[in-house]
């Protein structure tokens, strides 16, 4: 049997140096995972008032997630070092959730990409009818129009029906050049067509949404199936570390 055994040891070599940097690169992803949670949870959390009229839990899960990833990655270094099939066993059982969690995660927002642009209409839609220029929604409209350089929810004229209208006009976010805008112009249907955006919001937003689909369904997918090699690695570890233990006896 020594000899057999000195050929399963290059073998346990091998595979536990691939499932050291597979697990480090897990434990990278994790990192990244909570960095945007929190990223998310402080700064887009005014936007996604405009996407949803409930405070959302994706950032909390973002979050969740990139922690429990982290701690796993941690765990899976440690049990390739220690060399325990065992834990190598439970590394492959996380690794196989985390792959059906993302599956799932991802086919869900592929299938229900039309009802998200729904929802995103109309709590846009309402954010423009009750902006008064100093809430969280109302802010968030305001950062929208900046970015994208778009106004309202078509076109501009979607504010001359806002409550906002008659009191001071379109929002000088609206304006190509704020310096150019002023509140009598802004509240004058006619000048103000020459001195804002033309392009409406919801047809930008929804736009990117459509032309970034397939990268967003790609990476998210290739990341999802990433989760299947260190499942090979950690199962194929295990056996070959199973196999040598049991020619030693």
């Amino acid at each position: 049997m020594a000899p057999r055994r000195m050929e399963t040891k290059p073998a346990i070599f091998c595979l536990k140096t691939l499932l050291l940097l597979y697990s480090f690169i897990f434990w990278v992803t994790g990192v990244v995972l909570l960095v945007v949670g929190l990223w998310w949870k402080f700064m887009l959390g005014p936007y996604m008032l405009l996407i949803s009229s409930s405070p959302s839990s994706a950032p909390y899960v973002l979050t969740g997630t990139g922690a429990a990833i982290v701690l796993f990655g941690l765990f899976g270094c440690f049990a390739t070092c220690r060399g325990r099939p065992w834990m190598l066993k439970l590394y492959a059982v996380f690794l196989s959730l985390v792959f059906m969690t993302e599956l799932i995660a991802g086919i869900s927002g592929f299938v229900f990409r039309h009802e998200i642009k729904g929802t995103f209409l109309t709590a846009y839609s309402a954010a423009v009818m009750r902006y008064d220029g100093r809430d969280d929604r109302s802010v968030a409209v305001d950062g929208v129009q900046r970015r994208l350089h778009c106004c309202g929810v078509y076109n501009y004229t979607s504010w001359f029906s806002s409550v906002y209208f008659p009191i001071s006009g379109i929002p000088t976010s609206c304006c190509v050049h704020v310096s150019d805008c002023n509140e009598a112009d802004l509240k004058n249907t006619t000048l103000a067509a020459q001195k804002v955006y033309k392009e409406g919001c919801y047809e930008l937003v929804v736009s990117f949404i459509e032309s970034n689909m397939g990268i967003i369904a790609g990476v998210t997918f290739g990341i999802a199936f990433s989760q299947l090699v260190g499942v090979t690695l950690a199962c194929c570890l295990s056996h070959f570390i199973n196999s040598n233990q049991y020619e030693m006896i």
